[in-house]
């Protein structure tokens, strides 16, 4: 093998990107066979997200291994890097801007079928001041808690890392706690007209946001423990911040226009 003369990393043949685009597509056909009564759909949706879990987990051992251990991450390759977690937050936001799109057009005009009124007649919307004020304070605490831990790892130090991203990680399981219990005790659902639809699609994907988010922190704490991340070397716990920030902003936004503006 010849060794390489250039500073970028050219990374090897992987099946796994093409098993997740296939499991992505899968999750999606299950949940909608799901959502349809069809059978089959639920088996579907547990055996996608089983795979692509999987497919997560053995992607991002090949990149740290990558980073960490065969040292193709590079200053080059981790501006990169950099720039394509950027625009990946950037897609994320104009997926959520769609959701947004939909609440105020539907709210700023209601249409004579809801009786030109919103929230549309019939629908106990939830008060803002109740667990929706509680998650808010949650998840700001916990961007504060992980840019605690980001620094500690900018200046070495690693219990105070530790600690923080372990406080980040409990309040994010919290956040998503006081989440599903929102929706058992709700008196609507996404079948509920517009209302239902926006409110759910809005804040659903969020919480999947969320999940994924606590994954992502936690594959960044497992790391922090053995010793994998420095103050020069960190760019998957640097992304992993920054993909919180966007997380948190996102339910910013949701506070305040759906529970708060949109409730009243």
């Amino acid at each position: 093998m010849s060794k390489a003369t250039h500073i970028f990393h050219l990374v090897t043949p992987s099946p796994w990107p093409f098993l997740t685009s296939i499991m992505c597509f899968l999750l999606t056909t299950g949940a909608v066979m799901y959502f349809h009564g069809y059978a089959g759909g639920g088996a579907a949706c547990v055996f996608a997200l089983c795979c692509l879990l999987y497919a997560m987990g053995v992607w991002w051992r090949d990149v740290i291994r990558e980073s960490t251990f065969s040292g193709y991450h590079t200053s080059y390759v981790a501006k990169g890097l950099r720039i394509g977690m950027v625009l990946f937050i950037v897609s994320e936001v104009m997926f959520f801007v769609a959701f947004f799109w939909a609440f105020f057009h539907s709210s700023l005009a209601p249409t004579v079928e809801i009786n030109a009124v919103w929230p549309p007649v019939g629908i106990s919307v939830i008060s803002p001041w109740g667990v929706p004020l509680l998650n808010t304070v949650i998840l700001l605490t916990s961007g504060a808690a992980v840019t605690w831990c980001h620094h500690g790892v900018l200046f070495g130090l690693r219990t105070q890392s530790i600690i923080s991203m372990w406080i980040t990680l409990v309040l994010a399981m919290l956040f998503t706690a006081l989440q599903a219990y929102e929706y058992v005790e709700a008196d609507f659902g996404i079948s509920s007209g517009i209302y239902g639809c926006c409110f759910y699609m809005a804040t659903g994907f969020h919480g999947f946001h969320v999940l994924v988010g606590t994954l992502f922190l936690f594959v960044s704490l497992c790391r922090m423990m053995f010793y994998q991340l420095t103050p020069t070397h960190h760019v998957g716990l640097e992304c992993a911040c920054w993909y919180w920030h966007f997380v948190d902003v996102v339910w910013l936004a949701l506070f305040i226009s759906v529970y708060w503006w949109g409730g009243a």
